[in-house]
């Protein structure tokens, strides 16, 4: 992702020209090339997610495999979305340099490369190093992409490209765990792993020959000090900071919940089958929903209101999951999945416009807490199932939805605070 000073700076103040050239001359609906720039961004946001979550579904084989306690195999989807977390921002950096195309070619060249290999692995030592290297080579994908839409495609079809590519994260998410739980079943995990890996080489291939080549891209050279600026800033920022702590608890919460959802239905009283478990995750789908109308809740209730109500609705699905019914865990999943899908949206939204300047920067450190959310939730929530059982990640979610209410409830604080001192200002 691009700092302020770069290309993409310029091509925003383009947009608010769009009878200048460069702006006639990029990317759009039904123009030459959009459609083969969004099917390779979508088939990039597949292999992406369905690369990084691979192993989610299958942690109780793993486990069973390896002899591995439930928080050891989780460390197989934490060590990923980590090393992705850690190397989001400076990956930014490294595409003003090399260009949008380049990197997010290296970045699936590496995975997949690795993916190959993961089926291989020996111990679940090195199963989780591979998977690191893994996650830190795809942090280069979210880290450009954004950025290549925004500076080769027209401003008017940019939500429509967006949407395309998060379209592909989140069914590359959905159908790898579901294809992997149902082949593992049949042909056991490294199978599973290897179908994902094949599966993630053709995306890639076909991701490279579809692509064009930039039009609109010009190098830059950000240093690492005007890069540190910039970060500085944005954690200076409180309401941005609150933003990226709100992101962060509730994917804690989501990656607590979907890393240790398997462990609990291969046990008593459900024992349901892997290829069933991993069907589960077509929950994924009412994130869909839950996401798009994100924008609505926000018009009708204020971001605080929208995000009261989706910690709502991820505390109310909590409660639920601790049924021993398997229709009443269903449909607390759905509320879990609704509710975090639906906080996330508010929260990533509201980021972009709260950042004045260095929005691309204020992105990736929402990314990088996101992520880092994510990985501390696998972790936190396998470590919190072993310890207590699923009451135990139950606790840890509501602990979480909890740490989400604080901090709105003192950003509202904080709010009417400088309100008040404005008010009393103006009246001196």
């Amino acid at each position: 992702m691009p700092p302020a000073s770069s290309g993409a700076s310029a091509l925003h103040a383009d947009a608010l020209t769009p009878s200048s050239p460069a702006a006639d001359s990029r990317l759009f609906p039904g123009g030459p090339g959009y459609r083969r720039m969004s099917f390779a961004l979508f088939l990039a946001g597949v292999a992406t997610f369905a690369l990084l979550y691979s192993t989610q579904a299958l942690l109780p084989l793993l486990s069973a495999d390896f002899g591995a306690s439930a928080s050891t195999a989780s460390w197989t989807v934490s060590a990923a979305t980590g090393a992705l977390a850690l190397l989001v921002l400076p990956l930014s950096a490294l595409s003003e340099r090399f260009g949008r195309r380049t990197m997010m070619t290296a970045s699936l060249g590496v995975a997949v490369a690795v993916a190959l290999l993961v089926p291989l692995a020996p111990s679940v030592e090195v199963l989780i190093a591979l998977r690191a290297v893994q996650g830190a080579a795809l942090a280069g994908l979210p880290a450009s992409a954004m950025a290549f839409l925004a500076e080769e495609v027209r401003p008017k079809a940019l939500v429509g490209a967006i949407g395309m590519f998060v379209a592909g994260n989140s069914i590359g998410g959905m159908s790898g765990r579901i294809v992997t739980g149902w082949v593992a079943q049949a042909w056991g995990w490294r199978a599973a792993l290897a179908v994902v890996g094949v599966v993630a080489v053709l995306c890639a291939v076909a991701f490279r020959a579809l692509l064009p080549a930039p039009r609109h891209f010009t190098p830059g050279s950000p240093t690492p000090g005007s890069l540190a600026r910039t970060v500085r800033t944005h954690l200076s920022d409180p309401l941005l900071c609150r933003l990226y702590a709100i992101g962060a608890l509730f994917m804690t919460v989501f990656g607590a919940v979907y890393t240790v959802i398997g462990y609990r239905l291969t046990e008593a009283p459900f024992s349901l089958p892997q290829g069933v478990i991993g069907s589960i995750f077509l929950v994924y789908l009412v994130g869909t929903i839950s996401s798009a109308a994100a924008g609505k809740l926000v018009a009708r209730l204020g971001r605080r209101g929208a995000l009261y109500l989706a910690v709502g609705t991820t505390a109310g699905g909590l409660l639920m999951s601790l049924s021993s019914s398997l229709v009443l865990v269903l449909l607390g999943l759905v509320l879990i999945t609704a509710g975090f899908f639906a906080g996330h949206a508010v929260a990533s939204s509201s980021v972009s416009r709260t950042a004045t300047t260095g929005r691309a920067q204020a992105s990736a450190l929402y990314q990088s807490a996101y992520y880092l959310g994510s990985s501390a939730g696998g972790t936190l929530g396998a470590v919190a199932f072993h310890s207590g059982g699923w009451a135990g990640t139950v606790a840890l979610g509501l602990f979480a939805v909890l740490g989400v209410v604080s901090v709105t409830v003192w950003g509202s604080h904080a709010a009417r605070a400088e309100r008040r001192r404005g008010l009393v200002a103006r009246s001196c």
